[in-house]
């Protein structure tokens, strides 16, 4: 991949000139990049170790510092300063959404994986014409591929001796309490990663929050569908483009780098004391537009709420704190109908017995 095309790729352009997708190169390091779809990225070492990664950012298009993340790391790799050694398959989710400085076009897209987008699955390759027939909006199809184009990329080898991997990153509407702090999908009963815990943490992801059920978020996707270690991962808050301190994002930045060149690394040991960890207890829904929270519209991410407090209200339903504090994740009384307006989670801690 030439200086030019390069450019023109991480310009993510909406227009997708036919020399970018699909499109192959030879890195310097002997491996190969592969371009399946605008935003859509495979890197195949020549001798790839025992990691599948997928790392995916820009699913909500305004959320910019990942998007800035990945595209240093793809530029380090085509460039051969970073030489990966893991199957990498990096994705910006969203890019018409990303070009417009929005979070989504019609509907939001972390919220249409395991077959919510409604499209039924993908063929090995892309049309044409592009658009699926029956296909509702630009996010459906959108999530419809991305789920294809992640099946395909796990499903090359056996998962015998590989490790599958998926760093799902965001950035909040809002301030938080905890600056960085990582969701840990549903895992139905099983116990939780030491290594994946230590990862994050030294990372400077030092919040987990753990999902209480099944979702339709890109995340338990691929960890539910193909016992992939996966995280939705929040970077801070929302910025434009050009706006971001890479600084705040270096811990991961420098983890994600020795992770993909680095096969036998490992991050620090895990210490449970340096983490801290709340499940989710109530899950608050947008029902009609009379809908409303009885808080602060700007209030942060973990804001606590003493037992008994009136949370939000629609008609005549209302959501108040149980006997233990609560803290708001995500509050957002603009989302679309029928969709969560925020999670409430309380303070918890993990036991040995529910980790390996």
């Amino acid at each position: 991949m030439n200086a030019s095309q390069l450019n023109d790729f991480l310009a993510l352009s909406r227009a997708n000139p036919q020399y970018l997708a699909p499109f192959s190169e030879t890195l310097p390091d002997g491996g190969h990049i592969y371009v399946w779809d605008t935003g859509v990225i495979c890197i195949e070492p020549s001798t790839p170790a025992n990691k599948d990664v997928v790392l995916s950012c820009g699913i909500h298009g305004n959320e910019t510092a990942p998007i800035e993340l990945c595209a240093r790391l793809l530029s380090e790799i085509v460039s051969g300063r970073l030489s990966c050694q893991q199957r990498l398959l990096l994705i910006f989710g969203n890019p018409t959404a990303m070009n417009l400085g929005v979070r989504e076009v019609e509907e939001n897209l972390n919220r249409l994986f395991s077959g919510a987008h409604g499209l039924g699955t993908y063929g090995e390759e892309k049309t044409k014409e592009g658009n699926k027939a029956g296909s509702q909006n630009l996010e459906r199809e959108r999530a419809a591929w991305l789920e294809h184009y992640v099946s395909r990329f796990y499903q090359t080898r056996a998962q015998d001796n590989v490790e599958r991997l998926h760093y799902d990153l965001h950035t909040a509407i809002r301030p938080s309490k905890y600056q960085q702090f990582a969701i840990y999908p549903f895992t139905h009963g099983r116990p939780y990663h030491k290594g994946q815990l230590a990862f994050l943490c030294n990372s400077g992801v030092d919040t987990i929050l753990l999902a209480h059920g099944p979702t339709t978020t890109f995340s338990y996707f691929s960890a539910h569908q193909f016992g992939a270690h996966a995280f939705t991962v929040e970077l801070g808050k929302v910025h434009p483009f050009g706006d971001n301190e890479a600084s705040q994002v270096a811990a991961l930045e420098h983890n994600l780098t020795q992770l993909l060149q680095t096969p036998d690394w490992q991050p620090m040991p895990f210490d449970i004391a340096r983490i801290r960890v709340f499940n989710v207890c109530q899950e608050i829904i947008k029902q009609s537009e009379q809908f409303c929270f009885h808080f602060s519209d700007d209030v942060a991410n973990f804001s606590s709420f003493s037992p008994g407090t009136l949370l939000a209200e629609d008609n005549k339903q209302q959501w108040t704190v149980g006997n233990k504090e609560q803290a708001v994740i995500f509050p957002n009384a603009n989302v679309a109908l029928q969709q969560r307006a925020a999670l409430m989670v309380e303070r918890t801690e993990l036991k040995e017995n529910m980790l390996y």
